[in-house]
């Protein structure tokens, strides 16, 4: 089963595991939820995306992941919109017969997710509004699946 998920709406983690939990074969699910940093002076995080070619690109990974590793289910959910800190802004949950390979994945996903999904964010601190830049430490966590 795979899943993903453009989404404005908070996403519920629970359901979201329980729905990858059920399958006879399935030893792992392992779950990475990324929130909306809280610090003094951010006060919004406003995420964009290209509908259509975000969800083919998440599936495209979905599917390399499904290759690389014997996965029995994948979700990929992300937020977009206006979002506040502590806000839950991404979920990736794998599913394998054995936690390496679901941990791997959900890895492997997130890597891909910070440095070639195709979303803009944009950060309100101290009352200014500017673009978030790629992180250099993300591209080089991602090229180790190279």
């Amino acid at each position: 089963m795979t899943k993903v998920a453009i989404q404005a709406e908070p996403f519920d983690i629970a359901a979201e595991i329980a729905a990858l939990s059920g399958g006879g074969n399935v030893g792992a699910v392992v779950t990475f939820t990324g929130h909306v940093r809280s610090d003094s002076t951010t006060t919004e995080l406003n995420l964009e995306h290209y509908p259509g070619m975000t969800e083919r690109e998440i599936a495209r990974h979905i599917a390399d992941a499904e290759a690389r590793w014997p996965l029995l289910g994948v979700t990929v959910i992300h937020r977009i919109g206006a979002l506040k800190p502590g806000d839950a802004i991404v979920l990736v949950v794998t599913a394998s017969a054995h936690r390496k390979a679901a941990f791997e994945a959900a890895e492997f996903l997130m890597d891909f997710l910070k440095t070639r999904a195709p979303f803009w964010k944009r950060e309100t601190r101290g009352g200014e509004t500017h673009w978030v830049d790629a992180r250099q430490s993300d591209d080089a966590a991602a090229k180790r699946w190279e």
